[in-house]
This record gives structure tokens, C-alpha cells and sequence, in this order.
């Protein structure tokens, strides 16, 4: 282990970032956390840690935070945990081009944009970790939920290659898959379907009702729903092992899908996702 914990976390105003972040400080790492709105940045200096706004839809201001956490180490940082995301539900055909521009400009471009920034860094001191958040998703397909499962397969497949081209550098990169987490996602996805989704003129507006009553339920909408803690423990192994894994499932539904995936023809599996979804 380098004695140089230092770690970027995006997405640290709740759910996943934030326990990540405040579960690496215990351990002794350096944290540095960073949040899209000022107000969570503000909240997250009050709780002691070294903030900053990144926005992964600018590039403006991934540039800049990224400068102000290499100044603030000297130039030097060994890990990355891309984890800001959020999820746009519809279907896909109400999806305009827009929208689906948009989930991934935060999903997938911010992320790549932040990690090829932080690369020559890494390469440098000749060690380093990255650590993608993913999810089931990005592996297994569920309806009303395509642009962000198309954005999580496509990160799985940049990460994929990304790990083949740092064979031997010192730098590894590992996928966290986590099926469903307790986090503020489902509030956000909402406030997304709400601006983004016209329910009343769609096809699918007999769908759009019970999936409005799932994201505004109180507490776990699914179960084996577990707390943002059981992803801070992948992360840990992945930031810690001699040989962190590609990939790492949480939760009992992505070892289930990832197994039936493999073992069922794609007419059985969709059966089983319609059925799950």
C-alpha cells in the first residue's frame, strides 16, 4: 500500500459517494470529494473533508477541480472512484436524442473526460486505481430504464478496454456492480422522469403510472435492497488488493442476473428482467 492514500470521489452529496467518502477518511485516506451543486460542496466542507464542485456535464469544471486536488497533493493521486451518475427512466422511444445526450454527457463522457485527465498522473508515479461505479444495469437490460442502462453498458465497455490497455502499468482498473442500493437515486430519477417524460401522450403511460408509484414509495422499493456501506466494501478491496478484480457485484440480484446471464438463452433471461423490472 502507497503512502499516498489519496483518493477523488465524484457524486459525494449522498447515497454511495458520501459513505465512500466518509468510510475511506476512517481508514486514513485523503478524500477528496466533490459534488455538482455548491450547497452539497458547502455541506461536505462543513463535515471536515477537502471539497469541491465538479460537474461531469462541464468540462470547464472538471478541468478545474481536477487542478485544484492535484495542487492541493503535490501532483500526486492513487486512486480515482467514478461514481456520479444518475438515472433518466422513459422508454426508450420517448427518449428524445436530447435527453439521451444529456444522461450520457454525466454517465459516461464527464467519467471518461475525468479519467483520461487523471491517467498521465497515474502512469507518472507508475501505480494507481480506478474504480468505475457500474451497476446490474450494465450487464443486464431492464425496461423504462434505457438510457441509463445503454450508458452503464457503454462504461462497462470503455472500462473493459481501459483495463487491457494498462496491462502491466501499475494501474488497475476495476467495475463496481451494484444492484439496488439505498441512496437519494430513485428522488432523482424522478425529478428527471418529471422534466424530461411526457407520460400523457405515451404508449406507455399504463407502465409510467406503476413505475411513479415505485420511485415515490418510502424505503427499499425491491428486495435485497442493501446500504450504500456493502459498495464501500468492494471499494475498499479494490483500492487495498495486491490484484483488485475487474469486477465486483453487490447485492444478491447482481450475482443472480450475472449467473443467469450466463446460463439461460436471451428469450429465458428477458422473461425473467420483464418479470423483475
Amino acid at each position: 500500500m502507497h503512502n499516498n492514500k489519496t483518493i477523488l470521489i465524484t457524486g459525494c452529496s449522498s447515497g454511495i459517494g458520501l459513505c465512500a467518502a466518509r468510510g475511506l477518511r476512517q481508514r486514513g485516506y485523503r478524500v477528496f470529494a466533490t459534488a455538482r451543486k455548491e450547497s452539497d460542496v458547502k455541506q461536505l466542507c462543513a463535515e471536515g473533508f477537502e471539497a469541491f464542485r465538479l460537474d461531469l456535464a462541464d468540462s470547464r469544471s472538471i478541468g478545474l477541480a481536477l487542478e485544484q486536488v492535484l495542487r492541493s497533493t503535490g501532483g500526486y493521486l492513487y486512486a480515482l472512484f467514478n461514481n456520479g451518475a444518475y438515472g433518466q427512466p422513459g422508454a426508450v422511444e420517448d427518449l428524445s436524442r436530447e435527453v439521451l445526450r444529456e444522461q450520457f454527457e454525466t454517465n459516461l463522457f464527464g467519467t471518461h473526460e475525468l479519467t483520461a485527465l487523471v491517467l498521465p498522473v497515474m502512469r507518472k508515479q507508475g501505480y494507481g486505481r480506478i474504480i468505475q461505479n457500474s451497476s446490474v444495469l450494465g450487464f443486464a437490460a431492464m425496461a423504462y430504464r434505457g438510457a441509463y442502462n445503454s450508458s452503464k453498458y457503454a462504461l462497462e465497455g470503455l472500462s473493459d478496454t481501459l483495463r487491457l490497455e494498462l496491462a502491466g502499468t501499475g494501474i488497475f482498473v476495476s467495475l463496481v456492480e451494484p444492484g439496488p442500493i439505498v441512496s437519494r437515486f430513485r428522488d432523482n430519477a424522478l425529478a428527471m422522469y418529471k422534466k424530461n417524460i411526457d407520460s400523457t401522450r405515451s404508449v406507455h403511460r399504463e407502465k409510467y403510472l406503476a413505475m411513479e408509484s415505485r420511485l415515490v414509495k418510502e424505503g427499499p422499493a425491491v428486495p435485497f435492497t442493501l446500504g450504500p456501506e456493502a459498495v464501500l466494501k468492494a471499494v475498499i478491496h479494490a483500492l487495498e488488493a495486491k490484484r483488485p478484480k475487474a469486477r465486483y457485484y453487490v447485492t444478491f440480484p447482481t450475482y443472480l442476473f450475472g449467473f443467469l446471464k450466463r446460463i439461460l438463452p436471451d428469450r429465458s433471461l428477458d422473461w425473467v428482467l420483464r418479470r423483475a423490472g
